[in-house]
């Protein structure tokens, strides 16, 4: 029988090597993984030897880690806690989208699957949380909703925010500072050759100017 009792330590690199395969990674390096947890090799190491004896990846060094079936349905557990967390901390707390993510880390370790399970019936079952990822529901599926880079866009083109690339409080908060939020109307005005940063239209009326950085994490729909 696995062990499904795992710490929060184990959780963390658990959602980490999930959300590197996400970015299109078949085989995820220690390194990759010790960028994304902030921790030693070493210690990345230890951590992927305590995982692959739970069954939860597959790893040999050099040839990097995969989630096993039961790792990626437990990381996508893990990741619904997190983002239903989300969806709760601004509907009905009041939280902004860029004050919610560390506050989401310490939730998303709650063991009760009853108490997720209720918290996602009384926030009306949201597929996407306030960053525009996709929930997993109890099954583990995932809504997928088209989107492209803001970066890739040419002057004249438009759509709507749907998503963010990083999620992190540095850059939603710019990003708040430029009325930029989910929905936000987008029109690319200018593209400026010197370092690639755009002109662009808020809602048909507030013109901002918008580094390349930005603009390649921010996803138009």
């Amino acid at each position: 029988m696995l062990d499904r009792n795992f710490s929060s330590t184990e959780e963390n690199y658990i959602k980490a090597i999930f959300h590197l395969s996400e970015d299109g990674d078949e085989s995820i390096s220690t390194n990759d993984i010790a960028r994304q947890v902030n921790a030693t090799a070493a210690s990345v190491t230890d951590m992927l030897k305590k995982l692959k004896s739970k069954k939860l990846i597959t790893y040999q060094k050099y040839h990097g880690v995969r989630l096993t079936s039961e790792g990626e349905k437990t990381a996508k557990s893990i990741v619904r806690k997190h983002r239903l967390w989300e969806v709760f901390l601004v509907e009905k707390l009041g939280y902004s989208w860029d004050k919610i993510h560390d506050l989401a880390e310490q939730l998303e370790h709650v063991r009760s699957e009853e108490l997720i399970d209720r918290l996602e019936k009384f926030l009306d079952y949201p597929k996407f949380d306030p960053h525009g990822d996709p929930i997993p529901d109890a099954s583990g599926k995932l809504h997928s909703i088209k989107h492209i880079i803001l970066s890739k866009f040419k002057p004249g083109e438009s759509g709507k925010v749907v998503g963010v690339k990083d999620s992190s409080s540095k850059l939603l908060e710019h990003l708040s500072s430029l009325n930029i939020h989910l929905g936000t109307h987008i029109k690319v005005v200018e593209l400026l050759e010197f370092d690639g940063s755009l002109i662009i239209q808020l809602e048909g009326k507030k013109k901002e100017t918008i580094s390349k950085m930005a603009a390649q994490n921010i996803l138009i729909g």
